[in-house]
């Protein structure tokens, strides 16, 4: 099976990127038209998702060609990268946070970011940092990648030939969560924020959407409105939408939404991946395929720079989280002034825009170096080795 890859997956992936900077700034007005305000999931879900979706494609091509044992090492390869940028991640972030905060009179940037832990019991933070349990604020993402990447794996042969056996085991796993309680646990909070065993039902079902997505299918027909899943789906995300918007103005929201269906909605759980939250996304992604059902809108200009941030989603990720105390640090010190707020959030995502491009210039002249070097001839060395 030939693994194509889909630049709305690029797409959307850097618009989640993006979406994540915006939400961690603190009182930013550009976090108020993110994802998180019109819906009862958020970037989080978005990101994941994606996630296992392209690691699908790429290893899925790299089992198809170079079989398991490769693709295998590929993947605790790639884990052990992202392992190691998360060490250092956290200690830039670190960096970053005490400096700030020895700025901003007004807070206590070191709290508001989960770091006390290290200033009570440093040696114990190191070693809680390296067994993944100490995970400050903006840190959450990344070791859930390196956990569900690191895992798959164990599912991936069976993944791209039997989608629907890893989906119901997956399933079986995520009921365990309400029924078990099983999480991973952390400092902050005694738990992962992100429970593994939750959202590794995301990442999978990511990973099948990539497996179904290069079968052939048979077009459709029927007009959008005389197709009940999608017209399922349409309602579910216009009600969720709506009910997430009256959250501004709690009165109205409670005078108006019967105390049964608030029953049935909340709580939604973020950390534990609450049925509603997965629902909604799946419903919002299964009407966008629908109503963006090609690429080449990705061409134009815009589309084309969360593409690129799409492509180098670690480094921009990584960046993003830099970037969030900074900005945060800049408004207190203006006194969360509009224009500075919207200043910071127009910079941070225009950085991470020069940042991809960097990365994607740096990499095509890397390609044309390569290809444009004769291969060197082998020495005795060589020749003994044939």
């Amino acid at each position: 099976m030939t693994l194509a890859r889909d630049h709305r997956i690029d797409f959307f992936r850097g618009l989640a990127l993006i979406f994540i900077f915006w939400d961690h700034v603190p009182h930013n007005p550009l976090g108020q038209i993110t994802l998180r305000n019109f819906g009862f999931s958020d970037a989080a879900e978005v990101f994941v998702f994606l996630a296992g979706y392209a690691a699908v494609l790429a290893y899925g091509k790299v089992l198809a060609r170079e079989g398991f044992l490769i693709a295998c090492v590929k993947i605790l390869r790639r884990a052990w990268v992202l392992y190691v940028v998360h060490i250092f991640l956290l200690a830039m972030l670190m960096g970053i946070v005490f400096f700030a905060n020895s700025h901003v009179e007004t807070r206590d940037l070191v709290e508001e970011m989960g770091m006390h832990h290290f200033i009570s019991n440093p040696q114990q933070a190191l070693i809680d940092e390296l067994l993944l349990r100490f995970k400050p604020n903006l840190m959450d993402p990344l070791p859930l990648y390196i956990v569900l990447l690191a895992g798959l794996p164990l599912v991936l042969p069976i993944l791209v030939r039997k989608a629907w056996v890893v989906v119901a085991m997956s399933m079986a796993l995520y009921l365990m969560v309400p029924l078990a309680g099983w999480n991973l646990a952390a400092i902050k909070d005694g738990v992962w924020y992100f429970n593994p065993v939750a959202w590794q039902l995301l990442f999978v079902l990511g990973g099948a959407a990539a497996i179904h997505s290069q079968r052939p299918r048979l077009p459709e027909t029927r007009p959008l409105v005389r197709q009940p899943l999608f017209v399922s789906a349409a309602l579910y995300v216009v009600v969720a939408g709506m009910l997430t918007v009256l959250w501004r103005w709690p009165d109205l929201h409670d005078a108006v939404v019967p105390m049964s269906l608030q029953n049935v909605f909340y709580p939604i759980s973020k950390t534990n991946l609450s049925p509603v939250r997965l629902l909604h996304f799946l419903a919002l992604a299964y009407v966008t395929a629908k109503l963006i059902p090609d690429s080449g809108w990705t061409q134009n200009w815009l589309a084309q720079q969360s593409c690129r941030m799409g492509r180098f989603s670690l480094e921009i990720f990584c960046l993003g989280v830099l970037l969030a105390p900074l900005a945060d640090m800049v408004n207190a010190l203006t006194d969360d002034a509009f224009a500075m707020q919207i200043f910071t959030a127009l910079v941070g995502a225009g950085l991470m825009a020069l940042l991809a491009t960097w990365l994607e210039f740096n990499k095509r002249l890397n390609q044309t170096i390569n290809r444009s070097q004769p291969a060197a001839a082998p020495t005795e060395a060589d020749r003994a080795l044939l």
